[in-house]
């Protein structure tokens, strides 16, 4: 598996180039980037500016892990409004688009919600009709993704929204394609699950994997701590890892950084996954 590390993890404001840099002085084998609204990579970059990031990543030896972006919450596949519905299959295909320009072979995709707590005034939506509705679009973007020779991975987010491995498992072998898989969290499952359980029965499907650690007792989004310091059991994570044959990239997400020394999270991470990883010296 290799070592990754999601730029959402640096601090606001910080370049993509500086976050390039950093992750890979401080021993990460590739950065995920995310596609945003605007800016250095948004929606209305272009194939300069793409090219510009290459130049970035090759000049620091550093692979691209993978393309997020959080454009999701703010237009949903699920929403009650169809502008919103053709805003998110818009920017689904934008990613595609930018993931083939990258060389990347997944993308995460977030399909919609029937509600989210941590956004406030945030739309709920009845669950039958988030599910054909992200069904119906995920359909709709299958034919993009095979062309673009990419795959829409699923994150399994805090949406209340496909709740459970077997329901995830059901939603991606509807479209009976290997360009949708799962863009497994392991970190977003412990608050109610046991990740190496999702792992296991995700199986095959999973395309990208995010690393975060989550202390239940804590609860909210206040439970959400370093690697390592919560109750995801990472032995039995790796294990599930490797008995199912995933051996692409592991990215670190950790938001928020730190307040103050911001980038020493980015060397804490790395430090921590080579110990989970098996990559320690000790």
């Amino acid at each position: 598996m290799k070592k990754g590390i999601n730029i959402w993890s640096f601090a606001e404001g910080t370049s993509i180039k500086d976050s390039i840099a950093i992750a890979k002085k401080a021993g990460f084998d590739g950065i995920e980037l995310s596609l945003n609204a605007s800016g250095e990579l948004g929606l209305e970059s272009s194939d300069k500016d793409i090219r510009q990031i290459q130049a970035y990543l090759e000049d620091a030896q550093l692979e691209i892990a993978g393309l997020a972006t959080g454009l999701y919450w703010d237009y949903a596949m699920t929403s009650e409004k169809e502008e919103n519905r053709s805003k998110a299959i818009d920017i689904c295909k934008k990613q595609l688009e930018a993931a083939a320009a990258f060389g990347v072979d997944a993308i995460l995709v977030i399909p919609g919600a029937v509600g989210v707590d941590f956004i406030p005034g945030s739309e709920v939506v009845d669950y039958d009709k988030a599910y054909d509705r992200a069904q119906e679009a995920i359909a709709k973007l299958v034919p993009f993704a095979k062309s673009a020779g990419v795959a829409i991975a699923i994150e399994n987010v805090w949406n209340k929204f496909l709740l459970s491995p077997l329901e995830l498992r059901g939603f991606i072998d509807s479209f009976n394609s290997e360009f949708v898989g799962s863009y497994f969290d392991v970190g977003n499952v412990v608050h109610s699950g046991y990740p190496e359980q999702w792992v296991r029965i995700l199986g095959h499907r999973i395309k990208k994997v995010h690393f975060k650690d989550y202390r239940r007792e804590a609860g909210g989004l206040h439970g959400f701590v370093d690697l390592l310091a919560g109750d995801v059991d990472y032995p039995a994570v790796m294990k599930a890892l490797q008995d199912i044959g995933y051996d692409n990239y592991v990215s670190a997400e950790m938001i928020p950084p730190y307040k103050h020394h911001s980038e020493q999270i980015i060397y804490n991470t790395s430090a921590a996954m080579d110990a989970i990883l098996g990559r320690s010296s000790k």
